[in-house]
């Protein structure tokens, strides 16, 4: 059965890539390659360069192929970037995936997943938080994201477009081997700095904000190992392939670490020193963001399986000595 996989050349599209090809699924690749990589794509997958705004290339894509379902991670997903420069994520994130969706619709490929996020949760009123809570996002990212959900749905009204959007936390870790892992330019991400200040590729970690009303003042996280992400993504692809219902999922461990404390565990795990300093806020960040997940592995049946912190921080260690691209 071959599935396709948008921003399949990214950071967590490509291990996805990897997942889907170990369970027997081909995989059709589209990414325009603004930040990801051709040498993250398994040569197993066929691949694609172009845009999903691209209708004749889109009418390409889908006719030379027999495609039963979407992953949908194109987008962009830097969060003080989306604060300066709005215009960039609505055309990027909901304008592109407005194209996807009718491209989608006419070639009658009407399952998709959806790659959402935690930030269109914004500042929770409560922890953890639930899939019914409210989605009042802090940053543009967020908000481009939920209005992504919405489109999706309407889509699914008019069009019985079938969806599962999945919101996650923060990922981390790679493959195993290192041979693929995160690379992103600029690099704004916790473990990745951390783990490039160990590398002796920067001088120090920045903390942003060291007056949140959390227990060391720092902000807290989720954080989900990406191969266990990859997994839930295909479990809700083949439950919406089982005729099952459209749906949303929070993807994460139901545990929170502060900065402080991945900065240790990193210190462990590496056993570099890793210099810190307390730097200015950043714009649209909550104090606290941990998920409820319970409904994902009662509905889909995910069971993640690298939980452990240190876990995803020496996958990560792994890829960062051995970058490739």
């Amino acid at each position: 059965m071959q599935v396709l996989v948008t921003g399949g050349a990214g950071y967590i599209g490509s291990h996805a890539v990897k997942v889907l090809l170990s369970k027997g699924y081909e995989v059709i690749v589209v990414d325009n390659l603004a930040t990801g990589h051709v040498e993250a794509v398994d040569d197993r997958a066929k691949l694609y360069i172009g845009d999903i705004s691209d209708e004749v290339f889109m009418d390409k894509v889908f006719k030379e192929n027999d495609i039963k379902g979407v992953i949908h991670f194109a987008a962009f997903s830097l969060v003080g970037e989306s604060m300066t420069n709005p215009y960039k994520y609505y055309e990027n994130n909901v304008s592109k995936t407005n194209k996807l969706l009718k491209s989608m619709v006419e070639h009658n490929v009407l399952n998709l997943v959806f790659s959402s996020t935690a930030a269109t949760y914004g500042e929770p009123e409560k922890t953890p938080i639930y899939e019914s809570d409210a989605q009042v996002p802090t940053n543009v990212y967020g908000q481009t994201k939920l209005a992504m959900e919405h489109m999706i749905k309407w889509y699914g009204s008019a069009h019985g477009l079938n969806n599962v959007a999945l919101r996650y936390f923060n990922v981390a870790g790679a493959l195993e081997d290192g041979s693929i892992g995160e690379a992103h330019n600029p690099e704004t991400h916790l473990i990745p700095i951390i783990l490039q200040v160990a590398n002796n590729k920067r001088a120090k970690i920045s903390i942003f904000g060291d007056d949140y009303p959390t227990k060391d003042k720092t902000c807290i996280r989720d954080y989900i190992h990406v191969l266990d992400l990859c997994e839930a993504h295909v479990l809700a692809l083949e439950y919406l392939f089982n005729g099952n219902p459209s749906d949303n999922f929070n993807l994460g461990s139901g545990e929170g670490f502060s900065v402080l404390e991945m900065i240790e565990a990193a210190r462990k795990v590496t056993g570099h020193p890793i210099p810190a300093e307390v730097a200015p806020r950043r714009a649209g960040d909550p104090a606290v963001l941990i998920a409820n997940s319970d409904k994902a592995r009662k509905v889909l049946g995910w069971v993640p399986t690298r939980e452990n912190i240190e876990i995803m921080i020496r996958d990560a260690w792994c890829w960062e000595q051995n970058k490739r691209y």
